[in-house]
């Protein structure tokens, strides 16, 4: 999982990028598998080389979604802002010179501080800007595959009731072979059997008729 991470890292900041924010949770609870969460800046010019080294780097990609937004109007907006300030605040430092009274002074003074507060903060939502037309940001989330925990070889045991376990295991064992057998030999001792049977039979209808035969005979 970290070593996804650095790899991750590396690409970007080859590429000329930077990670922006980053939150791992490497021990989590429950059935929960161990992630981090990724959000790199990737210079617009190098995005698409960029994203296809991570998606092909990192391990094994599930899902990606891309979406673009058009900046162009606020970057405009805020540019007209930034001169509008700097304008004003050149406007009263022409006036501060040309102030008479000290409360004059203080008041033209107020009004350019108010100015600079305003256009330093333009200034930094400009810059802000200037980094989003500039880069690509992609947030990345790196997810541990399911840990398989290894088969523990059956412990062996010994003693009396470890032998008393094993013969009677064997004891199954042997019944089973002996009826598997009888049951395999008694359909041809039924069939024997019933030959046996007829035969004898067979044989006792054969003396009967015999000895009929050769019983005395009227003498001449």
């Amino acid at each position: 999982m970290t070593a996804a991470a650095a790899r991750a890292t590396g690409i970007v900041i080859a590429a000329g990028g930077y990670v922006s924010s980053e939150q791992a949770s490497l021990r989590p609870t429950g059935r929960a598998r161990p992630t981090v969460s990724l959000q790199l800046k990737i210079p617009v010019a190098v995005y698409q080389p960029t994203l296809s080294r991570l998606a092909t780097g990192l391990g094994t990609q599930t899902s990606l979604t891309e979406h673009a937004q058009d900046v162009t109007q606020e970057v405009a907006d805020v540019a007209s802002l930034v001169s509008s300030a700097q304008a004003a605040i050149t406007q009263l430092q022409a006036l501060l010179r040309r102030a008479g009274s000290v409360s004059d002074l203080l008041s033209v003074q107020d009004q350019i501080n108010t100015q600079e507060s305003s256009l330093e903060a333009l200034q930094a939502q400009q810059r802000a800007l200037s980094r989003e037309t500039s880069y690509a940001t992609v947030s990345v989330s790196l997810v541990s595959r399911p840990h398989r925990a290894a088969r523990r070889p059956a412990r062996r045991r010994h003693g009396f009731v470890a032998g008393l376990a094993g013969g009677w295991r064997a004891l199954r064992v042997t019944v089973s072979a002996v009826l598997t057998g009888v049951g395999a030999v008694l359909p041809f001792a039924v069939v024997a059997a019933a030959a046996a049977a007829a035969g004898m039979a067979g044989r006792r209808r054969l003396v009967r008729l015999l000895r009929r035969g050769s019983g005395p005979t009227a003498a001449d």
